[in-house]
């Protein structure tokens, strides 16, 4: 049995002002509550259009930053509101039709965090969880911060200019939360919905990750072999598709509200140094050129490499590092091979496959808590362009 330890001694979390969150590790995360179109309400141009726009916001965050995007789906109930004014006859009937019926309620956050120049990438091996003491080795520069400000600022003004998504910086008691609503902190540790109570639980860790009577799964994307062969900004969804008329949905949809589930979409990329990046991939290149003689997989991981420089070199593309996850979970034990069949299904409809973590779960789980993104291990990644990393 493994022995216990105290969430506070491990928590990456120093403290939460101003609106940002302070890690012990020197790294400032800012907190943004997004607003985003309903599902089956856009176009394919205006899919288009809204991919573009967050390409645009993207690039402008510097670099040593992570873009965290963190979309909560919880299994809720209708709740019926009488109270409104002027309601008839009918608006009464539907209020009671719909009472209490369930759906999955959908929350986004927006999450980008500021790692220091001389930060230590983090590894499954060298996380937060598993290190005894945290020690600050960067001392915040107030310089620096005014112009992270800026830049996030940039950021949000692009997003919200484009008409598709709205973004509300979140405070300090949101993130932390009171002593009668739980805050986006508590509410990850304990995986609790939105605007319910302070819950004390146990994270257990040894054997898979399980938060209280909570049983969790976690699904990642963190291979270029797993991925889909091709990707888009949206895709045709054939239940409301006929011959002649196509019903948009984003590409990642089927690992949104399509999944019935509670679950948590994570989407990390990296933005890193671009020129010690094509550095460290011509490196790589030269090294399997000089083993492409002993294996044909060596010569075929070559031109892969070649390829992607080049392309990086010549239509200007911003090489990033990208990790995408699923998380879910259930209350009953029974259910835990239905909630993996579930996910792996709405992969397979992405041409991905899916892959179940296990030993490396608890890193990327903790990796996943707000303002903690920095420590995520990098050898759970994989390198692409920002176009498809968005």
């Amino acid at each position: 049995m493994t022995a216990a330890a105290d969430i506070e001694k491990l928590l990456p979390v120093y403290k939460v002002e101003h609106g940002a969150i302070l890690s012990r590790q020197g790294d400032v995360t800012l907190a943004y509550e997004a607003t985003l179109p309903e599902i089956f309400t856009l176009s394919d141009k205006d899919y288009e259009a809204f991919h573009h726009a967050l390409v645009r916001a993207t690039r402008l965050l510097p670099r040593h930053s992570v873009f965290h995007k963190q979309d909560w789906f919880v299994e809720a109930a209708y709740q019926a509101d009488y109270s409104r004014e002027g309601m008839g006859f009918l608006s009464r009937a539907s209020e009671r039709f719909f009472h209490e019926r369930p759906y999955w309620e959908h929350s986004c956050y927006i999450l980008i965090t500021k790692k220091p120049e001389d930060r230590k990438p983090a590894s499954s091996l060298f996380s937060s969880l598993l290190r005894r003491s945290l020690v600050p080795t960067h001392v915040l520069d107030p310089r620096l911060y005014s112009e992270f400000l800026d830049q996030a600022g940039q950021f949000e003004r692009v997003l919200s200019d484009s008409g598709f998504a709205r973004l509300r910086k979140l405070t300090d008691e949101e993130l932390t939360g009171t002593a009668s609503r739980a805050g986006l902190l508590e509410r990850y540790c304990g995986l609790l919905p939105e605007n319910s109570p302070p819950l004390l639980q146990d994270i257990h860790l040894d054997t898979g990750i399980r938060i209280g009577q909570k049983h969790c799964q976690l699904f990642t994307l963190s291979d270029a072999e797993d991925l889909p062969a091709l990707c888009g900004s949206r895709v045709d969804y054939d239940k409301y598709s006929t011959d002649r008329s196509k019903c948009s949905t984003g590409f990642a949809s089927p690992l949104g509200q399509l999944l019935p589930c509670n679950h948590l979409l994570n989407q990390y990329i990296f933005l890193g140094d671009v020129p010690q990046a094509l550095k460290r991939l011509e490196s790589k290149r030269l090294r399997l050129q000089s083993l492409s003689a002993y294996s044909r997989e060596n010569a075929i991981a070559r031109d892969a490499t070649q390829d992607f420089l080049n392309e990086a070199i010549s239509q200007q593309r911003l090489p990033v590092k990208a990790h995408f996850n699923v998380l879910a979970w259930t209350e009953d034990p029974v259910k835990g091979k239905e909630l993996r069949n579930a996910v792996s299904s709405a992969m397979a409809q992405l041409d991905a496959t899916p892959r179940m973590e296990t030993h490396g779960a608890p890193q990327i789980f903790w990796a996943g808590l707000p303002g903690n993104a920095a420590d995520f291990p990098l050898n759970d990644t994989f390198d692409t362009f920002l176009e498809q990393a968005c």
